[in-house]
């Protein structure tokens, strides 16, 4: 069927951690265009994980300059460009306002130590009561502590401590700010007063002078001269600055409806709920990040979602090098094996965990492992991991906000074998949403409110999607896979308890 081309777009554009996907949505249409570019996510040293700037911005100016050749083709107009960001990010500017560290991602472990001192000093439950967020090596929170103490050449060198989405606004607009959303996700946020918190500041020791300004997720800023000739737009472009990734994905695939969860599986996967108002976790377990007033959303996330399996297939797939996807073939190996890997479990900690235990020195192990076990198992195991975890962050949502139905999104499940291994964890109704109905169609929907096109975000994503376009059938396990993830869960307090007895041997 062909397509009738727009009159009018808006992009979505959403950069993470090893790339920037730009997609434009026709307004009242079915018309997509999407450009894709990627970058690596650079390990410098032992429990780092880092991303050049220059790369990224690059990547940014050349995925966005495609999407906007691409709608320039159809003579449609675009309105402007909406803004998703990975969270979790820091990097040091300078007084000219020029980088000086690279970004430190949210995989990235360096601030083990400094994390686990502020949980083990009694500070951490009024300090994620505070600002919402667990603390962990992935808060920009402990990497300030970190570099205090361990670079004082930069901290004394750096006037701007900023994260993805101010680099980004800083590049494309020329204004050195963040939105409240990405604010939300650094630790150093107060949720109930949206500004930054005292007793974080503190805690850190960074002075407030150092942060950006914190706008709403609604605020708009124009493309200057110099970023608009590079991608292709007029100058003064509105750029929403949007959220950051992880809320916007609820938005784009409708996950904010009480009771519907939104699942995002890429390198890591994260699950979350959406409500009205800031609801810190004091236990520890969830956190909690803004959307659009009124709208937040309480979840966790596992460090540890595709990238384990890539890991596993780099690892245990024979020729390597042979394959041109690497993935598909990793899965293909895992297929062969039925379901529960014959005894084999993998606790997939291979980066700095998050959810459900909140323990960056908790270590990845296969355990159960017999002489009867192939490589095959040690793959299927990985993917059976990672679903095992996500599954615990749905029991740990389920006693506070009971998960009815989860909508998905994620490259790694146009693959059958993550589709069914994932229904079957989770027990529940799950359907799937396609990639570009996920961040970056958030974005673009909080772009269509900011822009002051649609009333509401509701109307944003029904101005940009079709009705029969929300998603797919419901994925519908089989009873055997069920049963073998029941199996599972059931051995997992077991396999913890003697991995934690070798990893920390009682010397008496």
């Amino acid at each position: 069927m062909t397509v009738a081309t727009p009159g009018q777009v808006v992009i979505g554009l959403d950069v993470g951690t090893t790339g920037v996907k730009a997609v434009a949505f026709g307004l009242g249409s079915p018309w997509r265009s999407v450009s894709i570019e990627e970058y690596p996510l650079l390990r410098p040293e032992p429990h780092q994980a880092v991303q050049d700037p220059a790369a990224v911005l690059s990547a940014v100016t050349r995925a966005l300059a495609d999407c906007v050749d691409a709608v320039a083709s159809t003579g449609a107009q675009v309105l402007g460009v909406a803004l998703s960001a990975a969270m979790h990010g820091l990097m040091a500017l300078d007084a000219e306002r020029r980088p000086i560290t690279p970004l430190v991602s949210w995989a990235d472990g360096r601030a083990g130590p400094e994390a686990l001192e502020l949980q083990h000093s009694g500070r951490a439950a009024d300090l994620q009561e505070s600002t919402g967020t667990p603390v962990h090596p992935m808060a920009p929170l402990s990497k300030l502590t970190w570099f205090a103490r361990h670079d004082p050449g930069t901290w004394a060198r750096a006037r701007w401590w900023v994260g993805l989405k101010e680099y980004l606004l800083l590049a494309l607009t020329g204004t050195l700010a963040t939105e409240l959303s990405s604010a939300s996700g650094t630790g150093l946020l107060d949720v109930w007063t949206e500004t930054w918190s005292p007793l974080a500041l503190a805690a850190c020791g960074v002075d407030r002078e150092r942060l950006a300004h914190i706008l709403p997720t609604t605020a708009v800023l124009p493309l200057t001269r110099d970023a608009a000739s590079r991608v292709g737009l007029p100058a003064g472009t509105p750029v929403a600055v949007g959220a950051a990734d992880g809320p916007l994905a609820n938005l784009g695939t409708g996950a904010v409806t009480p009771g519907v969860a939104g699942l995002s599986l890429g390198t890591s996967a994260a699950v979350r709920l959406a409500v009205d108002g800031p609801h810190p976790d004091r236990s520890g377990t969830l956190f909690c990040y803004a959307l659009a007033d009124p709208l937040w959303v309480v979840g966790a996330a596992v460090s540890n979602g595709a990238e384990a399996v890539r890991w596993a297939g780099r690892t245990f797939v024979p020729n390597v090098e042979a394959h041109t996807d690497l993935d598909t073939a990793t899965l293909e190996l895992a297929s062969t094996v039925a379901p529960g890997s014959d005894g084999l479990v993998m606790l997939p900690f291979l980066l700095a965990e998050r959810a459900p235990l909140w323990d960056p020195d908790l270590a990845g192990a296969y355990l159960g492992l017999r002489h009867d076990h192939t490589r095959a198992h040690l793959v299927r195991a990985a993917v059976e991991g990672v679903c095992l975890q996500v599954r615990l962050i749905v029991d740990r949502l389920d006693t506070v906000f009971p998960v009815s139905a989860v909508r998905a999104t994620g490259g790694a499940f146009r693959a059958p074998l993550w589709r069914d291994l994932m229904a079957a964890a989770l027990d529940r109704p799950l359907s799937l949403v396609g990639e570009a109905e996920g961040t970056a169609l958030g974005a673009a929907a909080l772009g269509l409110v900011a822009f002051g096109q649609t009333p509401s975000l509701g109307d944003a994503l029904a101005t940009l999607t079709r009705s029969d376009d929300r998603g797919l059938a419901p994925v519908e396990p089989s009873d055997e896979l069920v049963d073998a993830f029941t199996h599972l869960r059931s051995r997992l307090p077991r396999l913890l308890a003697s991995l934690n007895r070798v990893a920390d041997p009682d010397p008496g």
